[in-house]
């Protein structure tokens, strides 16, 4: 994933938890519209989030978060 979509995913992870709590979870369909228009960017975060990291479907935003930082190139 390129570093703009990890920091939109930063950004939905802390809005997320800003509104609903520092345990609120959420899947990876969190950082897309409802409308399937870049089907190659869903597949390859899809693949990050199950195959890389074997997350379950919904996991807590701030684990997701961490694990973004950790790997955002600076």
């Amino acid at each position: 994933m390129n570093k703009a979509f990890k920091q939109k995913m930063i950004a939905i992870c802390n809005s997320k938890i800003e509104k609903k709590g520092n345990h609120v979870g959420l899947s990876f369909y969190a950082f897309f519209e409802n409308k399937n228009t870049n089907p190659e960017l869903l597949l390859e975060v899809a693949s990050w989030w199950i195959l890389t990291h074997k997350l379950d479907h919904f996991e807590k935003a701030n684990k997701i978060k961490i694990l973004l930082t950790d790997h955002l190139e600076v």
